[in-house]
């Protein structure tokens, strides 16, 4: 960088774009870059090098990928070109802003860098020193400077703000630049007055909200165009980065969180309304207005037991209607308009009594349709409304009578009244001799056939073998009589086919089950209160088939017939039908469907328990179909499995019958632990089933010599009498060995 004085400014420009290439690419040469640009952008550089340098010191300083003690370092040799281009006679406003968002990102750093080098090296005022003139500078400018400038100045003074004062207890988890608080100065540093810092940043914190707190009033919006003339529009800039800059600052510093919560509810946007509203000033509004209200729903939804949430919701919504009231120009009513001239008049003129007569009905054949039709119109008289749905026909219907004139509604009822009458008196059509049927007179116009009680169907066969064998008719002249039909007798009902029917139905009820899906999170449970088979879910539809299976049929199945000496070739029902349908529907899939089998099993112990109660000689289902079922999926079970655990803590009740199952999977070694767990699953959360459980677990003991180191864990804790009577009669047993060898 030495000989790029030399070199022309383009050349220079080029140089130092490769140079941001290289840190871009690797951060470990940020700091020889920075070191090598110092120089070159001085107050006596080109405007071009000086915002090109001041435009990589603020993104050298603000990028995250540098660690902060890289930017420690950096900063003391940087603050004095800073300082001199805030001082500088020849002063670029870009140059200006790059200067200060570079101070905004090094203030905590040196901070930082102060209270550290008053442990180490307490010799070290002049970077603090330097860094306060860079600030006094930074708050002179904040209010003559251009829109931009001021942005940064209170991005700026956001930062002085955030460094010295107070955070709160969860905001050093990140190690960045915002943990540089007020409780990190020592109290008796001899650069560093923690009063003197506090009482700074309360100021710096009024004046960044005394741009909210003066647009209360309509001169203090004066106030402030006056500051920008030709500007209005730096009005909202100024306000939105304020509003912008609040919010980290109510998160991370609870003593500000006060004074900024009553600024934003004072802030009214609305009062930068001026009339006329011109599409300049509704952007600004809209903008402003928006800021705050993102602000104030951030700030509630980040702490909802705020007690300053109320007041934040009322504020709200009075801000959305007044904003609705000022820009929503569909609630405003129209411009007069002037009238109409040369007798020309744009409304319809309503005339009373004036509606079109309902004509009357013409000769020809009516149908009722025509009777009520009280239209003359053909394309609405062919219109299909039974196209439309029923709940908008009855909505429309309703709405038009109760809008309905009295004296029309009357009119229309005196013409159906009057056509009904007219068809009930005209007189009967006369027949044509040529086109009338066969065998009917003119005079035979009441007749009326003569109804027979019908015939069975060897009534009908026989007659109809006798007009067979009777003469062939000579001409057609004879009398064409129907004759009476019936239907057939449907075939009798057997027990065989009735249950054939509902096992066809049964079948195709799961099928359809099946191809229910469930969701992946149900949305209620309605617990207790819930009905069977109210949803039309996969559960409701498996309601519906336990139960028939154990309580539709229940002691109806089981009742012998009369004078029938064996009943062992009798059908089987449509229970135990459903039950087998049931249990390969679980053993499809054992481990999704291990719900469906809780729930058939608990329906089988309920029924067999009001059954035991009224004493009928009902035959007990539960433990059957427990066992199979436990004899169905033990053989499939992997070590890994839960589904045992999961089914023996939901069936209502075991029985050592069943706990007998469990202890035979000890066979296989590589179950042995499952078994087990489960076991000690139902000793610790089943009480009434503890005894019977540590029976089985003895029983393990006992039978399977790879399972007692196992079962010998559970045992000591649970029975430590069992095993040291086992461990006392082995002893004996081996000492009666040797003896009896010895005899």
């Amino acid at each position: 960088m030495a000989t790029a004085t030399t070199l022309s400014v383009p050349d220079q420009i080029r140089q130092l774009d490769d140079a941001r290439k290289l840190v871009l690419g690797d951060v470990k040469y940020y700091p020889s870059v920075v070191r090598g640009i110092i120089p070159i952008i001085g107050p006596t550089a080109p405007v071009e090098l000086r915002r090109w340098g001041a435009d990589f010191l603020a993104e050298a300083f603000s990028t995250p990928a540098l660690p902060n003690g890289e930017k420690e370092t950096m900063q003391p040799y940087v603050l004095t070109t800073l300082e001199t281009l805030l001082e500088s006679d020849r002063q670029d406003w870009l140059v200006l802003r790059s200067v200060i968002q570079t101070a905004a990102s090094i203030y905590p750093l040196a901070m930082r860098w102060i209270c550290r080098n008053s442990i180490n090296n307490g010799y070290d005022t002049v970077t603090w020193e330097r860094m306060v003139v860079i600030k006094q500078r930074i708050l002179r400018i904040w209010d003559t400077a251009p829109p931009s400038v001021s942005i940064s100045c209170i991005k700026f003074a956001q930062r002085v703000v955030l460094a010295q004062t107070v955070a709160s207890n969860g905001e050093f988890r990140y190690g960045g630049a915002l943990d540089v608080s007020l409780d990190k100065v020592p109290l008796n540093h001899q650069s560093l007055d923690p009063r003197n810092l506090e009482a700074e940043a309360t100021g710096l914190l009024d004046r960044m909200l005394s741009v909210l707190q003066e647009s209360r009033s309509d001169d203090g919006w004066k106030r402030l165009h006056r500051l920008h003339a030709d500007r209005s529009h730096s009005d909202a800039l100024v306000v939105d980065a304020t509003l912008n800059c609040l919010s980290i600052l109510v998160r991370t510093r609870p003593a500000t969180s006060g004074r900024i919560l009553n600024a934003l509810l004072n802030f009214n946007p609305l009062q930068a309304a001026t009339s006329p509203m011109t599409s300049k000033n509704k952007v600004m509004v809209k903008s402003m207005e928006k800021t705050a209200r993102m602000l104030l729903l951030h700030l509630t939804k980040r702490d909802p037991h705020n007690p300053m949430a109320p007041r934040i919701q009322q504020h709200l919504e009075r801000m959305v209607r007044s904003v609705t009231e000022l820009f929503d120009e569909t609630s405003k009513k129209r411009a007069l308009e002037a009238p109409q001239h040369d007798g020309l008049d744009a409304k319809r003129q309503r005339i009373a009594g004036s509606h079109a007569p309902i004509p009357a009905l013409g000769p020809g054949p009516h149908s009722l349709g025509d009777v009520f039709t009280l239209i003359t119109s053909d394309e609405l008289k062919g219109f299909d409304i039974s196209q439309l749905p029923l709940g908008l026909v009855a909505k429309v219907s309703v709405t038009a009578l109760a809008g309905l004139e009295p004296e029309l509604l009357s009119k229309a009822v005196d013409a159906v009244r009057r056509r009904l009458h007219d068809l009930a008196t005209a007189p009967a059509p006369e027949l044509n001799p040529n086109t009338a049927p066969l065998g009917v007179d003119d005079d035979d116009d009441d007749y009326e056939p003569d109804f027979y009680q019908a015939e069975d169907t060897e009534q009908i066969l026989n007659k109809l073998d006798g007009a067979s064998s009777a003469a062939e008719p000579t001409a057609l002249g004879g009398s064409l009589t129907l004759a009476s039909f019936s239907l057939p007798q449907p075939p009798e009902l057997t027990p065989e086919v009735a249950l054939s029917a509902g096992s066809g139905t049964v079948t195709r009820v799961l099928e359809m089950m099946k191809s229910l899906e469930e969701p992946a999170v149900k949305k209620d449970k309605a617990g207790f209160t819930r009905l069977a088979a109210s949803s039309g879910t996969r559960d409701a539809w498996m309601s519906i088939l336990t139960r028939l299976a154990t309580r539709s049929s229940a002691g109806l199945e089981d009742v012998s017939v009369k004078d029938e000496a064996d009943d062992t070739h009798r059908p089987e029902g449509l229970s135990d039908g459903i039950r087998e349908l049931l249990y390969n529907y679980v053993m499809e899939d054992f481990r999704k469907h291990i719900d469906v089998a809780v729930s058939w099993l608990c329906e089988e112990w309920y029924n067999d328990k009001i059954q035991a109660k009224k004493g009928d000689n009902h035959p007990l289902r539960y433990e059957k179909c427990t066992l199979r079922l436990i004899d169905g999926f033990l053989p499939y079970l992997h070590p890994q499995d839960k589904v045992l655990t999961r089914f023996l803590s939901e069936i209502p009740e075991l029985n050592p019958t069943m706990l007998s199952r469990i202890k035979h999977m000890c066979r296989d070694p590589s179950v042995t632990q499952l078994a087990l767990t489960s076991l000690l699953y139902l000793v610790i959360m089943r009480p009434p089933i503890k005894e019977s459980a540590l029976d089985t677990v003895q029983d393990i003991w006992s039978e399977f010599e790879d399972a007692r180191p196992m079962a010998s864990k559970y045992l000591a804790k649970y029975r430590p009498g069992f095993l040291e009577a086992a461990n006392s009669n082995k002893t004996e047993a081996d000492g009666a060995a040797p003896a009896a060898i010895a005899t």
